[in-house]
């Protein structure tokens, strides 16, 4: 939540005295695709305890640690920079997502734009095999927006980086393969208490449907041919697990029931989740995408 403490540790690979652990900010260095680091407040000399916190963050920062002991000081490497999520409705910067929404089939283009006061910017993504890279390994930087031509199934968290170190909230971004041919279709970036969601179901392909069920919780709350839910205003009570069915018209032949999405096991179905989290100006619900699995916090 933004304005927590974070506590950060840092370790080396084989203990013993005499130690002092030295903490840096990472600033982005957009001429060479790597981070400068900035020796954070009060820690000069370093510190004889293996943990740092950091007080009232707001936004999304990245943090990396070293280790020194003698003299003249010996150093470690540095470690590697780990990166400390904000929830911030406001983040200092913003990416935008075209189309908007969180699921995309494969050999799909996508473009990932980066906005606010920076005229220089990069998109990074960190992948679900954990591996973390620049948008000049899988894409094409031009100006601000990056362009991904989506050949493979990967999974991955994408985010902005201006080179006067602003971070832009992270965004989650599947590819789903052909093998299913449909995705659920939902919006990559919070919304509020009031606001509306649209929640829909789309195929690679035109499809004919008799029956398009929706599920809330495993319960189900719309069942006819419409191929979207609309939440009017968001509320608590919209929070939870959504997920959706199809059923293809009647052939000469037999009926066929096709159910998608729960042959994908709960990854895919995770896609809506509500939190709450208070702010100085109330509560506010915030919808969000479930994240791969990785070291990104």
């Amino acid at each position: 939540n933004p304005g927590a403490s974070v506590t950060l540790n840092c370790e080396v690979e084989h203990p013993s005295a005499g130690w002092r652990f030295y903490w840096y900010k990472t600033v982005p260095d957009l001429s060479h695709n790597y981070y400068s680091y900035k020796l954070l407040p009060g820690n000069s000399r370093g510190t004889e305890q293996d943990s740092y916190i950091v007080h009232g963050q707001t936004h999304t920062a990245g943090y990396v640690c070293r280790a020194g002991r003698g003299d003249p000081v010996f150093y470690t490497d540095n470690s590697e920079p780990k990166f400390v999520w904000s929830g911030d409705l406001h983040p200092a910067a913003s990416l935008t997502v075209n189309p908007d929404r969180v699921q995309h089939f494969t050999f799909d283009s996508v473009s990932l734009s980066c906005e606010r006061n920076s005229t220089e910017w990069r998109v990074k993504r960190f992948n679900e095999h954990g591996y973390q890279s620049h948008c000049s390994d899988w894409g094409r930087m031009t100006g601000s927006t990056c362009k991904v031509y989506l050949s493979s199934p990967i999974n991955a968290v994408y985010w902005c980086e201006s080179g006067s170190g602003e971070f832009s909230n992270a965004v989650n971004i599947t590819v789903q393969s052909d093998y299913h041919g449909i995705i659920l279709v939902s919006p990559v970036h919070p919304v509020t208490e009031g606001e509306s969601v649209s929640l829909g179901c789309r195929f690679r392909t035109e499809e004919k449907l008799s029956s398009v069920f929706f599920y809330h919780n495993d319960k189900l709350i719309q069942n006819d041919t419409r191929q979207e839910l609309n939440i009017s205003a968001v509320s608590k009570s919209d929070e939870g697990f959504y997920k959706f069915a199809v059923m293809e018209p009647k052939s000469s032949s037999s009926p066929v029931l096709l159910i998608v999405l729960l042959l994908c096991g709960i990854v895919l179905i995770i896609l809506l989740l509500l939190c709450c989290c208070r702010k100085s100006t109330g509560e506010t619900l915030i919808i969000k995408q479930s994240l791969i699995s990785s070291d990104v916090m």
